[in-house]
C-alpha cells in the first residue's frame, strides 16, 4: 500500500492518506506535550510504545464487540487505520479524582468516585478544550442527541472492558480520554488511541503517590523515570491476557 500526503499533523501523531481512501496511515511521534501544548518535549520509544499498546487494546475491544478504527500495526510506530471524521469531543471517564477534576471541584486526589462520571469537552485547541455542558454541547450542533447517549454507553461500556483488564496487569484505570469518528456509513466508532498519553494509570503495588504514576503526568509534573514507565505500562499489556 502506497503512503501518500500528510493529511494532519497533532501533537503525537502525524496522519498520511494512502492509495486506498478507505485506509490511513496513523505514525505515531515521540514528541511529548502537556498543559495544552505550554510544555513540549520528547519521550524516547514513545510512538512505538503508545502504538503497540494501543494495537493491542483496540484488538481487545474490537474481539468484544467495540467498534474501532484500527486495521493492523504495519511498522514500529505506524498503524493502519479506517479513514473517519473525527467528532470535535473528548470523552472523559473517571473513576478516581484526579486532575482537573481535582482542581474544579476540591476532590481530594486518589477519592474513589461512587460511580464512574463521564464527561465531555470541546475538542478545540484554540479555546483550551473547555468542559461542556450537554446544551451547550447542543448548541454547537457537536453531536446529536441520539449520538452522545451513544458516546455515553459506549464509553461506560469500554471502561468496563479496560478497567477490568488493567486490574489483571495490576494496573488501576485512573481517567482516561476517548476520540469517535465517523465512518463512510456514517456510523459511530472509536478512533485516536488509547496509551499512557490518554489514561491515567497507578501501579497497584506502589502506595507512594508519585511512585504509582505510570502514565504523562511523569512527564507533566517532572516526575523521572517517564521512558521506563511507559516500558512498564507496555511489557504489563503485552503480556497479560
Amino acid at each position: 500500500m502506497t503512503v501518500r500526503e500528510k493529511l494532519y499533523e497533532g501533537k503525537a501523531k502525524i496522519l498520511y492518506a494512502t492509495d486506498d481512501p478507505d485506509v490511513l496511515l496513523t505514525y505515531f511521534k515521540d514528541d511529548a506535550t502537556a498543559f495544552n501544548a505550554q510544555k513540549r518535549g520528547s519521550i524516547r520509544g514513545k510512538g512505538a510504545i503508545n502504538c503497540a499498546i494501543t494495537s493491542h487494546l483496540f484488538q481487545k475491544l474490537e474481539a468484544v464487540g467495540i467498534p474501532t478504527h484500527f486495521i493492523r500495526q504495519v511498522g514500529g510506530q505506524e498503524m493502519q487505520v479506517r479513514a473517519v471524521k473525527i467528532v470535535p469531543l473528548e470523552v472523559v471517564v473517571r473513576n478516581i479524582a484526579a486532575g482537573s477534576l481535582c482542581r474544579e471541584t476540591g476532590l481530594p486526589v486518589g477519592k474513589v468516585l461512587p460511580q464512574p462520571l463521564v464527561e465531555f469537552y470541546y475538542k478545540n485547541d484554540a479555546l483550551g478544550d473547555p468542559l461542556l455542558t450537554r446544551d451547550r454541547l447542543f448548541l454547537l450542533e457537536l453531536a446529536t442527541p441520539e449520538q452522545v447517549d451513544w458516546l455515553r454507553s459506549q464509553a461506560l461500556q469500554i471502561n468496563n472492558i479496560l478497567s477490568a483488564f488493567f486490574q489483571d496487569c495490576g494496573i488501576t484505570l485512573v481517567d482516561f480520554k476517548l476520540e469517535f469518528g465517523l465512518d463512510h456509513q456514517g456510523q459511530l466508532i472509536l478512533a485516536d488511541e488509547i496509551s499512557p498519553d490518554t489514561c491515567r494509570l497507578w501501579d497497584q503495588a506502589e502506595d507512594d503517590p508519585t511512585r504509582r504514576v505510570m502514565d504523562k503526568d511523569r512527564f507533566r509534573h517532572d516526575l523521572g523515570d517517564v521512558e521506563s514507565a511507559y516500558q512498564q505500562v507496555l511489557q504489563r499489556v503485552l503480556s497479560s491476557r
